[in-house]
């Protein structure tokens, strides 16, 4: 097997495609032949060292993968040699093999692709968790997705229209609004034409004919946090997701009284540890609904698995639309 190895955490630049062992899986492990691999922002913050995660070195990065399983290890039933599966283990997938926990491997039905499979599980288990558990969104209620033509902006906007709410979609160019429009969003605003406070809120007022959204969905944190939590509506829940822009805003706690709104934290990946049933029955219904066409992934574009530094450029100058997924 091949792989991308990270040997010293100091950037992309470091990391080395090197020939390695090919492992045979022990108990609760399955060994899956990679197809494709889907590229994340904490992809980019663990070859940095900046992730909370810091795997032993030496490791390979990718968090979230696609591919057939070509052996299990002991106590493995469910899985079998052959069968399609995706896998977000934080670790493994940039390479052509990777041994993965079987716990963490979702099966995938027939017609549902390698590509779209490697980048679906993070992306809509993360906004599935926010709207429908975490907000409990309502049908005919007005969401807020601040990042809507990232990879987990994409798919609140999908999982929203699902559920029968409005979208509003803020973006940071004109080809990222007509992106959002296109799967759905019913709305768009452009953070460079409404990139001041002031600016911003009139937008989202005029946007929701004075009411404001009901739902706010922050994957971005920084500048626009404040502006769009003041615009919030009465009993409004504002999605703290992630911090993309890099600064953690602080936000004054007289707003929420105000507003009697609630800020509410979205951490998908300890929901599916310490509720492996719900997130088991998420995951299930998501799967469904690809099935049934409501749910895509967008892919900006795939690339081979050679040319991972280059993914990796292209996400790091914030062009990527939905995600970018290595083949190989």
């Amino acid at each position: 097997m091949h792989a991308w190895l990270c040997e010293d955490p100091v950037g992309v630049d470091a990391l080395t495609w090197k020939e390695l062992p090919t492992p045979e899986p022990g108990p609760g492990k399955v060994l899956v032949e990679i197809k494709a691999a889907s590229l994340n922002f904490p992809d980019l913050l663990i070859v940095q060292n900046k992730y909370q995660i810091k795997p032993p070195l030496p490791f390979v990065p990718g968090s979230e993968y696609a591919g057939i399983v070509r052996a299990v290890g002991e106590g493995v039933s469910h899985l079998t040699p052959g069968q399609n599966v995706a896998c977000l283990s934080g670790t493994g997938g940039f390479g052509t093999h990777t041994l993965a926990p079987a716990a963490l491997c979702m099966p995938l039905p027939d017609g549902f692709s390698y590509v779209d499979a490697a980048a679906f599980i993070m992306i809509y288990a993360t906004s599935w968790h926010a709207l429908i558990d975490r907000a409990q969104l309502k049908a005919g209620e007005t969401v807020l997705v601040l990042g809507a033509a990232g990879g987990v902006g994409t798919a609140a906007i999908q999982i929203a229209k699902a559920a029968g709410a409005r979208v509003i979609a803020a973006a940071s160019t004109d080809e990222k609004c007509a992106l959002c429009t296109s799967i759905g969003a019913d709305a768009t605003i452009n953070y460079s034409t409404h990139g001041l406070p002031g600016a911003f809120r009139e937008a989202v007022k005029a946007a929701t004919d004075g009411k404001g959204p009901d739902v706010i969905y922050d994957p971005v944190g920084g500048d626009f946090a404040e502006p769009a939590f003041r615009s919030i509506a009465w009993r409004g829940r504002y999605l703290v997701v992630g911090f993309a822009s890099g600064p953690i805003p602080s936000l004054p706690l007289n707003l929420m009284l105000l507003k009697g709104a609630s800020l509410v934290g979205v951490f998908w990946g300890d929901f599916a540890k310490r509720e492996p049933k719900a997130n088991a029955q998420m995951m299930a219904e998501l799967a469904k609904w690809y099935a049934q066409g409501k749910v895509k992934p967008v892919i900006d574009r795939t690339m081979p698995m050679s040319e991972l530094k280059a993914a990796y450029a292209h996400m790091g100058s914030r062009g990527v639309m939905g995600k970018l997924v290595l083949v190989n």
